[in-house]
């Protein structure tokens, strides 16, 4: 199997560990591959071949060809029509990603101003893509306006605003029921 065929099956790897309460180091012995090896292939920064896949596969207790179809059923694309994503959600905030996926993205329009402060778990990027937004971050204002990107790290307090009729703002962060692991 060649690099373009090789299988992308990080998450369901990954997925099927954790259930199994299992560390790297466990599933290295059970394999007889190596850590390293074994955190790229869930992180997908390796793809493993035919033989690795089944050798994890056994260690997990499970099958090559069930791993395989959970990262086939995972893969997801998806179209936001402008328009749609606002079911359930106040008015001018529209969701651009639908269910629950490990990004999360809003669009915030018109003079909103949450009024109240944010702390996320995981990494946060504002982008204002009409008009300005002054956001504050652990005590320090930033004026922002069409065009600017502002990042947060997970756990950095702030509260943002419009502060021009027509703000559209763009906030895109790693889902919070994502756990993001230090490299």
């Amino acid at each position: 199997m060649d690099e373009k065929e090789a299988p992308r099956v990080g998450a369901a790897v990954k997925r099927r560990r954790r259930a199994l309460k299992l560390t790297l180091a466990v599933v290295a012995s059970r394999s007889g591959l190596s850590v390293p090896f074994l955190s790229q292939i869930e992180n997908e920064r390796a793809r493993p071949s035919r033989r690795s896949l089944e050798l994890v596969a056994e260690a997990l207790q499970t099958t090559a060809a069930e791993l395989l179809a959970i990262a086939e059923a995972a893969r997801t694309v998806d179209v936001v029509r402008d328009g749609e994503g606002t079911e359930a959600m106040p008015e001018g905030v529209r969701r651009l990603v639908r269910g629950r996926h490990q990004l999360h993205a809003l669009e915030f329009t018109g003079e909103q101003d949450a009024g109240r402060e944010f702390q996320h778990r995981n990494d946060e990027l504002l982008y204002v893509a009409d008009g300005a937004a002054e956001v504050e971050a652990e005590g320090r204002a930033h004026r922002l306006g069409r065009g600017d990107t502002l990042y947060l790290s997970g756990g950095v307090r702030h509260r943002w605003r419009a502060t021009e009729p027509g703000t559209r703002l763009l906030v895109v962060a790693v889902a919070d029921h994502v756990e993001v692991e230090e490299e």
